[in-house]
């Protein structure tokens, strides 16, 4: 009977979500519309945010880790690879967190599958990440070409084009988390504060602006190790910046922690989902 009504519930979710997906497609653009309002350079802010961070990261950086490293190829597109896809997550989970108190005032008169609402400012900030895409490629083909920063030795293989598979994962997890977190900040204010500190210091956790050969404490090589975010920044560089073959335990990992976070989210969301509209 429990596995009966178990598939009527997946069945109706689905059925749902089908309903509202062009619901969930037109608040990602009103997302992707409103991050860029009022703003002279729009949408190119994609490409050029990245970059500047890329320089100054580059120019900060640079002579501690960089400079005449074995394991980096090239620091600044290192950088760029890193910085991107953190930044893809912490936004992301920033503004899913946030989303039911942004949308109160809808929530409480018009009937719409709540995580419509996360998933959608996940989705939006996916769309800038896609984008940004293009910049890493115009800055991986400016090193290469002048061969700045130790840049001759990038080199463009068939792998590069299996980069999706990391971004996908990173995307599931970040849909994941950010749903979990939307239910926590309704709850419970101050975990926005926390969620805030807490990316910082992830920031530096993660061999974004260090490769981990620079790590010679055990206990903080297996921290970082753990973290689902260093495999797929991993994976990432693997195929853009290192051009061989992605690690198979890497992806693995990869996909376990993405899929379990999704599937932990899914079941936290629609038991706590009924009892949000009273919290906001």
């Amino acid at each position: 009977m429990t596995n009966i009504k178990d598939n009527k519930e997946l069945d109706h979710d689905v059925k749902m979500f089908k309903k509202y997906k062009n619901l969930l497609k037109e608040l990602t653009a009103k997302n992707v519309k409103l991050k860029y309002r009022n703003s002279w350079l729009g949408i190119l802010w994609s490409f050029i945010q990245p970059l500047l961070n890329m320089i100054v990261l580059s120019v900060v950086f640079g002579g501690i880790f960089g400079r005449h490293n074995k394991y980096i190829v090239c620091y600044p597109v290192f950088i760029f690879t890193g910085r991107l896809l953190f930044s893809f997550f912490s936004t992301s989970t920033k503004q899913a967190m946030t989303s039911f108190r942004r949308n109160a005032g809808i929530i409480k008169k018009v009937y719409v599958p709540k995580y419509m609402y996360p998933l959608s400012s996940i989705f939006s900030n996916f769309v800038t990440f896609a984008i940004s895409i293009l910049c890493l490629i115009c800055v991986w083909i400016f090193f290469k070409a002048t061969g700045l920063q130790g840049g001759s030795g990038l080199e463009i293989t068939p792998y590069a084009l299996l980069c999706f598979v990391p971004m996908f994962f990173l995307l599931v997890f970040s849909a994941g988390v950010g749903l979990i977190l939307s239910v926590v900040a309704v709850y419970f204010r101050d975990i926005e504060y926390i969620w805030d500190v807490f990316t910082t210091l992830l920031f530096y956790m993660v061999p974004i602006i260090y490769p981990l050969q620079r790590i010679t404490t055990p206990w903080i090589i297996f921290i970082i190790k753990i973290n689902p975010l260093y495999s797929m920044i991993e994976l990432f560089r693997q195929c853009v910046l290192y051009g061989y073959i992605m690690s198979w335990k890497l992806l693995v990992y990869a996909a376990v922690v993405s899929v379990a976070t999704l599937i932990v989210a899914i079941i936290f969301f629609n038991w706590k989902s009924d009892d949000i509209i009273f919290h906001l």
